[in-house]
């Protein structure tokens, strides 16, 4: 492991976290867009909807969970977007403000007589009302709910940096029992093509120490048992670096996963150094093998329902 990655080792060491050694897929594309939405969606021609809105599609039985995806950042990402599951997101929770409350007579007007409506419909005569109605009245509460968990100290001390932010926001959220089933943060930077050295050693310590911190908040919580991260990329580096002091996009790459129910330690095998596909690496677990575990044993779904095609589970989950 790198030497900055200690945080991530500690939680290996107490057996709750796994790298699973060269994830990717045939036919690696090296473009960040196109492979990013071929890991988001989950085939390899990068068009549709999004795994895990899938997921949500697939179980919310026709409605969507206003409150079961959230992720943390300008944007959602296309991994929650479904044919009608739609993300939560937000970067700050000042930035998820209920605007009913903003002081604007309007606003509070307009939000005061949807949601006064809400005795008065009966969802069998005018169900688009009545799912007005009610995203009206689960943004309000969502809105509340969130800003009250946020604003309790951390139950631990978070390092600096963007993605500390995310998981100690994400953290508040869990530990104020939300009904959220799925959340999302990312790491941005990891494009070295130059002076990788002490960049890619930074980004190391922030991300252990980062991830230690979460798990330890979940700890202190009592909550390591109902949550799983799992940490990717869109892909690797090449193995060579190139003239400018860095390395060029590659294919196979780790993926961590940690929680009290994997299988803690390096799992699957990882690729050779020197039998190489035009100097890349040549992947051993696809990474949909992942995905397929996750949904099926950590989630309850039927894995092949959501992505197209039953693929073998790569057991990095406990039985």
């Amino acid at each position: 492991m790198h030497p900055n990655l200690t945080g991530l080792l500690d939680i290996m060491e107490n057996g709750q976290a796994a790298i699973v050694q060269g994830v990717g897929y045939p036919n690696p594309n090296r473009s960040h867009f196109t492979s990013t939405d071929i890991w988001h969606t989950g085939n390899n021609s990068a068009q549709g909807y999004g795994w895990l809105g899938r997921y949500f599609d697939n179980t919310c039985n026709g409605q969507p969970n206003p409150k079961g995806s959230i992720a943390i950042g300008n944007r959602a990402p296309l991994a929650l977007h479904g044919s009608t599951q739609k993300a939560v997101n937000f970067e700050t929770e000042e930035l998820f403000r209920w605007a009913g409350s903003s002081g604007d007579a309007s606003l509070e007007k307009l939000y005061d007589d949807i949601n006064r409506q809400e005795k008065a419909i009966n969802s069998k005569d005018d169900s688009q009302l009545d799912f007005l109605v009610r995203t009206s009245l689960d943004a309000q509460v969502s809105s509340d709910r969130i800003r009250a968990a946020v604003s309790k100290q951390p139950l631990v001390r978070y390092p600096g940096g963007q993605l500390a932010q995310q998981l100690q926001l994400i953290a508040s959220m869990i530990r104020a029992d939300l009904p959220t089933r799925v959340y999302y943060a990312s790491l941005g930077g990891f494009d070295t093509h130059a002076n990788q050295l002490n960049s890619h050693a930074n980004l190391m310590r922030q991300l252990g120490d980062t991830l230690k911190a979460f798990q330890t908040d979940l700890g202190k919580q009592g909550n390591t048992g109902k949550v799983l991260t799992m940490v990717f990329s869109e892909f690797g580096r090449r193995v060579a670096q190139n003239g400018s002091g860095g390395t060029d996009h590659g294919t196979a790459a780790p993926m961590f996963l940690i929680g009290d129910n994997v299988k803690a330690g390096l799992l699957g095998k990882h690729p050779s150094l020197t039998k190489l596909d035009e100097g890349d690496l040549i992947y051993n677990t696809d990474f949909r093998q992942v995905y397929a575990s996750v949904l099926e044993d950590w989630m309850g779904a039927d894995s092949k329902e959501i992505l197209g095609k039953q693929y073998t589970k790569s057991a990095v989950l406990k039985g």
